[in-house]
């Protein structure tokens, strides 16, 4: 039997950053759902004697990745409780990204999700159980959390939720919920141009990162800040406030970099030319009164957020001004997306 499905990365727009327990976050977060920036993972399995160990072949971008099996039997063994057939099959796992992996394009929030509802749909097959849609997408995001946190969040079209917050109704720390049906519909059709400033792994790993939070001075004003972030931008989604919601997500966008500035040990994690990128998206925003704003994951790689109105205006300002300081002059021009897709 072979699965596979395809899951997208996500942006967060308010940011999770620290965790506690089993990867359970300190703050609630809100994300894009991509369309374009996606992994792909197939899942074949065949009977054999049940002897309580993992038994996993996998191959990345069709090449053995030892590092990468390490990380998969680990996290395969640590959810045995929640599929206790997997120690019955030879497991054949396949996977590549539309992406660089280790880029700050949250490569472990598509790679897991897809891991995630692959596990799902054999539990489907194998156990005859999650039968129903609500509950597959539920468990999906449960166990995708339990491989990368953000992954939770890249079950569900448009936009999704993760962290319990009084602010979102049914929210959970053990899942993402969907949120696209709350959101005005110049959302639902946002896009965001990534631009390659760099395509090298970045220096320090979202999980090391995490832990670095726990000794920051700011992580208390950090969590309250994230809270009324949220609450303000719930507002602006809903609303379709423009300048609002660009307002907040630069702010968050800025502030996870600098947490990792004042962390010990602290890291840079922008490069030159993400700050000139910067400030060249800043000044024509000035200029034009345009509604292009930026964020960035936890890499020197920028996000440009804007409505499907002014497309071709941005896209000519890419491709003339910006593209001299990208990697290779490449972009992957991305947008908010419809989710998974199940293609086997």
């Amino acid at each position: 039997m072979k699965i596979t499905w395809r899951s997208p990365s996500n942006l967060a727009l308010i940011k999770y950053w620290g965790k506690y327990g089993r990867q359970l976050p300190k703050n609630a977060s809100i994300s894009f759902t991509l369309q374009n920036a996606y992994s792909e993972t197939s899942l074949s399995y065949e009977e054999k004697e049940d002897d309580g160990k993992i038994d996993l072949t996998f191959l990345f971008e069709q090449k053995e990745n030892e590092a990468f099996k390490a990380k998969i039997v680990k996290f395969l063994g640590s959810i045995v409780e929640y599929f206790p057939f997997l120690t019955a099959y030879r497991l054949h796992i396949e996977s590549h990204n539309s992406f660089p992996h280790s880029a700050g394009i949250a490569s472990s929030a598509s790679s897991m999700s897809a891991l995630a509802l692959c596990l799902c749909s054999m539990e489907r097959q194998v156990a005859i159980t999650l039968p129903n849609e609500e509950l597959f997408y539920r468990k999906a995001s449960d166990i995708a959390r339990l491989g990368s946190g953000s992954a939770s969040r890249s079950i569900y079209p448009h936009l999704a939720v993760w962290g319990a917050t009084e602010l979102v109704k049914n929210s959970s720390n053990e899942y993402a919920i969907p949120f696209g049906e709350e959101v005005h519909e110049v959302f639902k059709s946002f896009h965001d141009d990534i631009l390659m400033v760099s395509k090298r792994e970045k220096s320090v790993s979202s999980t090391a990162g995490h832990a670095l939070m726990e000794d920051n001075p700011f992580a208390e004003i950090r969590y309250q800040q994230a809270h009324n972030n949220l609450d303000k931008l719930l507002v602006a989604l809903k609303n379709g406030d423009l300048t609002t919601f660009g307002n907040i997500t630069e702010q968050e966008a800025l502030q996870l970099h600098a947490l990792m500035m004042t962390s010990e040990p602290s890291y840079i994690l922008m490069e030159g030319n993400s700050i000139e990128l910067i400030k060249r998206v800043q000044a024509w925003r000035k200029a034009t009164g345009n509604h292009l704003y930026f964020s960035l994951d936890a890499g020197p790689n920028l996000h440009l957020l804007y409505p499907d109105a002014i497309k071709e205006e941005v896209t000519a300002f890419i491709e003339q001004d910006l593209l001299a300081f990208c990697e290779g002059q490449q972009y992957l021009k991305d947008q908010v997306g419809l989710g998974p897709l199940k293609l086997t």
